[in-house]
């Protein structure tokens, strides 16, 4: 997590947030965040977050951005039911959706990722944490947050039974981030994409693997899903996915062609949104996009 979020500070500029919205029912047990528009740093930048109710207990999906976050969203969850939460699942490990793991785990739920995404957290977590100001974050915002690492890992698949719902973790290729897992519901042929999938929503991708990303949005829109919960995002479908893709590769091409006239990263920026795929929240994300992974040097 070397590069996250390099303008995350731009972000203080941003407009008046809105009052948050509850979790919102998918299907008989699956809830989610989706959709939010205030991107803002003490609202996880709009990440979406869902559990997954089974006749056992809960499977908790991402845990946004801090302790604080981390228990808004486990309060909501006590709105929707009581069960024991037996599992949280890290889409991948950025702080918008783990830095709240450590409020499930004090719940005794066990913390599942793929194993690159806890060798990442463990290398960088502490780092993430100390320089939570670099992102817009103030201490008291991160107040009680601690770095928790997932305790169970695999490396290409792991299947869950939560009594009467068996939900599948798969790590296709390397796409957002090495280890970014997809969490599959296949008998609602539904999943949570983590931010494999960002909807109506600038991408972050400069830790991003770029054609493998392409491959694993190539993957998903081969299985039997009909919905999709986004990393950012309204709830989605297969329509979105081909649009993420063709927003990676028109803005690669882009940005490879406008960096080599030599221009500076507002000019370029500027150049990209008039061409890119609109999206209505996170236009940031171009020039940070471009100063992490086009423009090193400058």
């Amino acid at each position: 997590m070397k590069r996250h979020f390099l303008l995350f500070p731009i972000l203080i500029l941003m407009l008046a947030t809105p009052a948050l919205a509850d979790l919102t029912k998918i299907s008989d047990n699956v809830y989610s965040y989706v959709g939010a528009t205030d991107a803002s740093p003490t609202h996880s930048f709009a990440a979406n977050a869902g559990i997954v109710i089974g006749r056992d207990g809960v499977l908790v999906v991402d845990t946004l951005i801090s302790a604080k976050e981390g228990e808004r969203f486990l309060a909501d969850i006590r709105k929707v039911t009581t069960k024991p939460i037996r599992y949280v699942v890290d889409t991948h490990t950025h702080l918008d959706h783990a830095l709240g793991n450590c409020v499930f785990a004090r719940e005794g739920a066990t913390i599942i990722s793929h194993e690159a995404e806890r060798s990442s957290l463990a290398q960088n977590g502490a780092e993430i944490l100390r320089k939570a100001g670099n992102y817009g974050l103030k201490p008291e915002d991160m107040a009680g947050t601690e770095i928790v690492l997932p305790s169970l890992t695999f490396s290409d698949r792991l299947t869950i039974d939560l009594g009467g719902e068996t939900v599948e973790l798969l790590r296709i290729a390397p796409s957002h981030t090495a280890g970014s897992t997809i969490v599959y519901l296949p008998a609602q042929k539904l999943l949570f994409s983590g931010d494999i999938l960002f909807t109506d929503f600038h991408p972050f991708f400069a830790d991003g693997d770029l054609p493998n990303w392409a491959k694993t949005l190539d993957a998903i829109l081969g299985m039997d899903v009909e919905r999709i919960v986004p990393g950012h995002g309204p709830l989605s479908t297969k329509k979105d996915l081909q649009e993420m893709k063709e927003y990676l590769r028109l803005f690669d091409a882009k940005a490879r062609d406008l960096v080599a006239t030599g221009k500076d990263v507002d000019t370029v920026a500027a150049q990209l949104a008039k061409v890119l795929p609109k999206r209505t929240l996170a236009e940031w994300m171009i020039p940070a996009n471009l100063k992490a992974r086009y423009l090193q040097k400058q």
